[in-house]
């Protein structure tokens, strides 16, 4: 990721130019538009804000804050606003959302991004193509982007809690505990920022800026509505998703209270059993039958009868039913 600079022309296109004089803006392209796209990783980008940006003193520290959220702040006679969207690709990154700061005013836009944005050079494109003319059609741009590109991963979320409520079976409640918590985690990191990019979005479309036109607004307003749907989608995952977690919860406790009725009953059958045995297995004399060759089958067959007993009165007394 590089720093590059655009400016509208006269035949409408978008044409490169250095960033330092798309800063300026000297002489005929001083009420032209232009966006000026810089990378936050870059040691120099702050102090080259300082130098070339032109900016109230406290634009230039949030551009290229390492920690945002989203959120829009008229300030004088711009606006600062933050976005965040999924990250170009797949790139080996902790966080799954990369975050963009612009400054928007008057015949000028400058983005700063430490991590490529999916569907910046889509934008950047149509600014070439002479199909981006004001600050309004970036901002509105990256925001109909984000949310054509999060909401299928939001449906996403949602379609697997379905399949987990589904898929609510004792022989498979690990897999299932271990995917509701990862639907769960994702719900909550999305949502940490799909609530504010909204309320971002909705204060941009009130504000008073010339430079805003009102199908931008419109624009504005709807992606601020998406947003909207999807913190809401977002909510019924993180609470289904407890609830499902609750469910397999009450299902493991089931069956360790299964087993363990299942050992408790095998224990009071052999109980009896066991003193029946000890009893007779003492070393002692006296014992009733000891030298009678019939006692050991007379003493199994008592045992066998008293377990068949045992068990048929835990059977009708409905122990084992589910």
């Amino acid at each position: 990721m590089k720093s590059w600079a655009i400016e509208r022309g006269d035949d409408g296109r978008g044409h490169v130019i250095d960033p330092a004089r798309a800063c300026h803006g000297e002489g005929e392209g001083e009420h032209r538009f232009r966006w000026i796209h810089l990378d936050g990783n870059a040691a120099e980008t702050k102090e080259w804000l300082d130098a070339h940006g032109r900016l109230p003193s406290t634009v230039p520290y949030a551009l290229t804050a390492q920690e945002t959220r989203p959120r829009c702040d008229p300030i004088e006679n711009g606006a600062l606003v933050n976005l965040r969207g999924p990250i170009e690709g797949d790139r080996p990154f902790e966080d799954r959302l990369a975050s963009i700061r612009v400054w928007v005013e008057a015949s000028r836009a400058i983005s700063v991004s430490f991590r490529p944005l999916a569907g910046l050079d889509e934008i950047r494109t149509a600014m070439e193509e002479g199909r981006v003319d004001d600050p309004g059609d970036i901002v509105s741009r990256l925001a109909i982007g984000i949310t054509r590109r999060l909401d299928p991963v939001i449906a996403q979320l949602g379609d697997l809690v379905d399949d987990c409520e589904t898929a609510l079976d004792p022989d498979s409640a690990f897999e299932t505990r271990r995917r509701i918590a990862s639907a769960r985690a994702d719900a909550i990191v999305y949502r940490r920022f799909v609530v504010p990019e909204r309320e971002a979005l909705a204060r941009l479309a009130e504000l008073p800026a010339d430079w805003i036109h009102d199908d931008d607004r419109l624009h504005l307003r709807e992606t601020a509505d998406r947003f909207a749907r999807m913190g809401e989608e977002l909510e019924a995952v993180r609470e289904r998703a407890a609830l499902i977690h609750e469910q397999l919860t009450d299902i493991r406790s089931e069956q360790i209270e299964r087993r363990g009725l299942l050992i408790s009953v095998v224990a009071l059958v052999f109980l009896p059993l066991t003193f029946i045995s000890g009893l007779l297995g003492m070393n002692v004399d006296g014992i009733p039958f000891a030298h009678e060759p019939w006692a050991f089958a007379a003493v199994c067959g008592l045992c066998a009868l008293i377990a068949v007993a045992i068990t048929a009165w835990f059977m009708a007394a409905h122990w084992f039913r589910r």
